[in-house]
């Protein structure tokens, strides 16, 4: 990475500094460097010297001056940088040798091949999956190929909620209320039945008692309801599979919850967690009779007054809750639990747990990432607080949430739904219990249309391709912590900031080079970039040489959007330069800079939109 190989010159520069002023070095400081907004300011500017300037006692300027003195009597970043300047208050700006970047292969930051378990999409089985549910797996998707790209072991996990009272309300709904609308799968069925078992708990209390009697035989495994209650589940999983496929999204192993309580992974967590003095079981009170973990070493911040200072693992009638089993799964995910799954092949490539399985190597994570919305953030947390009470602290922090906004809709969107829109709100909740949402389904069917009508050639991608593009790239757009208010005109648009936009600049390029035929080859173009550059294509330059700080930068922060906002301003420079810039027409002494250009951005639009699972194609 060129901006690594700059940062630890500038500190080299800083630590002689030091020494030379008589002060001691603080490796504490904030070391770094970026991209300046306007080309005449540099290619790369730091501010460091404002941030010495107390310790120093100098004016920012000066030591400024003094560290671009050492950066050239160092030789200039290893001749990277062929020009420092110094701006007001203190800023030292860099201009770099392009022609000397041209000829280095810059690395990643290495890693020990460590492994990640990412978990990601796990959705109720007991319905068809609504856009929501598509954001989550979209996010988790596009941080496994992140992950996979800076050379870490990845290991894809979807947790199977096959104990929980969204699968218990389905299946008493399907045992007792009639439903005769035709539907075309089985979990849109499952969808009404869904909604209309809610409103009938409303109208007929006593039915909930089924939802307990359904909830104890689902965990107890056996009997006419458990096998119900299973053959829902994997149905319903089946379809969710074929639906995230169609947007690239895969998995390496599927574990059900079912298994975590019926082969005992439950009882030996709780073992471990009654040695400690934080787990107990209260005797009296509105707990009295339920097991809970109480606050330990590491205190929650009580941000939510629903949640009580003491969490609930089992309750009083012995039904466990989610975050037991969660507690429970996280202590196998990293290999802490003297208890391993046996595994069955689900598909070709797609492991299962299951009791009749064989042995397989799962699991043993160095580092575990969870894509669960922000609603799940204090359960998340309880599972944190366990490891830590249970003296596996490294784990603890080894563990990250991926929290992000819930996908809402416009109030547009609403309305096509026929949801009462009088009340004015800028958007309006989903709710699978009242039946509202976009099913992922009804969406790319209404996406492959939208785009089917406005395509001239059809000879490149399918329609329907390019619909699931467009709507995975509008999911990771946004912020993480971002509400998206889903409009479905905004989500069909195909220009601007969308994954149509991207891929049509990667088939432009493809589409240059193949008519430049063999001067194109990246091998063969000998880059003259010691000419003067046009400013598009110093923009492009300059935007070509953050890729590899970007893919850091998102893995550091767990930041899908970031690589979103990369390939977008790398389409935009692209698009710019091809529109300024002639390429095939260009004199022979620019031609084949532009070419080698070209290649370059091909090259860097290819890894970008594999990373965010989007097509490179050829043609549009």
């Amino acid at each position: 990475m060129i901006s690594q190989t700059i940062v630890r010159k500038i500190e080299e520069a800083v630590k002689r500094l030091f020494e030379d002023e008589g002060c001691e070095y603080s490796s504490a400081m904030n070391m770094y460097v970026e991209q300046p907004a306007h080309l005449v300011h540099g290619d790369y500017s730091t501010n460091i010297a404002m941030q010495v300037a107390k310790v120093l006692r100098k004016p920012p300027i000066q030591i400024a001056e003094m560290l671009k003195s050492r950066l050239e009597e160092a030789g200039s970043v290893d001749q990277l940088v062929k020009k420092i300047e110094v701006a007001p208050p203190g800023f030292i700006n860099m201009h770099i040798n392009w022609v000397l970047w041209a000829q280095q292969q810059f690395a990643l930051p290495a890693n020990n091949g460590e492994k990640v378990v990412i978990e990601h999409t796990s959705i109720n089985p007991n319905k068809s999956a609504h856009i929501g549910h598509l954001r989550n797996s979209c996010i988790g998707d596009v941080l496994a190929r992140l992950v996979k790209r800076l050379g870490y072991q990845v290991e894809v996990h979807n947790y199977i909620d096959d104990l929980g009272n969204q699968l218990a309300d389905t299946v008493v709904g399907i045992l007792n209320v009639p439903e005769k609308k035709q539907h075309a799968r089985f979990g849109d069925f499952c969808w009404d039945i869904y909604s209309q078992v809610n409103k009938e708990y409303e109208q007929n209390p006593p039915l909930k008692d089924e939802r307990i009697r359904v909830l104890h035989s689902l965990e107890e495994g056996d009997g006419n309801l458990s096998w119900v209650g299973l053959l829902v589940a994997e149905r319903i999983v089946r379809e969710h599979l074929e639906e995230m496929q169609v947007f690239g999204i895969d998995y390496d192993l599927l574990v059900w919850e079912s298994n975590i309580v019926r082969e005992g992974f439950w009882h030996s967590a709780f073992h471990l967690l009654k040695q400690t003095s934080h787990f107990y079981q209260e005797t009296t009170g509105k707990l009295a009779g339920c097991w809970v973990l109480g606050q330990g070493a590491s205190k929650l911040e009580e941000s939510e007054s629903e949640h009580s200072s003491d969490k609930v693992l089992v309750r009083s009638n012995g039904i466990l809750t989610y975050t037991a089993k969660d507690i429970a799964y996280h202590l196998w995910k990293f290999g802490l639990l003297e208890k391993d799954f046996r595994y069955k092949r689900f598909s070709y490539d797609l492991w299962t747990t299951h009791s009749t399985g064989v042995d397989a190597s799962f699991g043993k994570a160095d580092t575990v990432i969870n894509v669960i919305d922000y609603r799940q953030q204090y359960p998340q947390a309880m599972v944190k607080q366990a490891l830590d009470i249970l003296g596996f602290t490294p784990q603890a922090e080894k563990l990250r949430h991926v929290s992000y906004g819930v996908v809402s809709l416009s109030p547009a969107a609403a309305k096509e739904l026929g949801i009462d829109t009088s009340a004015g709100k800028a958007s309006y909740a989903m709710s699978g219990r009242q039946g509202i949402g976009i099913k992922i389904s009804e969406l790319l069917d209404l996406m492959e249309g939208v785009i089917e009508s406005k395509r001239s050639d059809k000879e490149g991608l399918s329609s329907r391709s390019i619909a699931a593009a467009a709507i995975r790239y509008y999911l990771l757009r946004f912020g993480l912590s971002t509400e998206v208010v889903f409009d479905i005109q905004q989500a069909t648009e195909t220009t601007g900031n969308s994954g149509v936009y991207l891929m049509y600049a990667h088939a432009r390029a493809v589409s240059i080079l193949g008519k430049a035929g063999e001067e194109c080859s990246s091998k063969q173009v000998e880059p003259d970039v010691g000419q003067q550059l046009e400013k598009a294509e110093h923009a492009l330059l300059r935007h070509l040489a953050g890729w590899q700080d970007t893919l850091v930068a998102a893995h550091s922060e767990l930041a899908p959007n970031m690589l979103c906002n990369y390939a977008y301003e790398l389409a935009v420079s692209f698009n710019n330069f091809y529109a300024s810039c002639p390429i095939l027409k260009a004199s022979e002494e620019k031609k084949a800079f532009r070419l080698w250009l070209t290649v370059k951005f091909q090259e860097t639009m290819y890894d970008a939109l594999n990373v965010l699972g989007l097509p490179a194609p050829n043609r549009m």
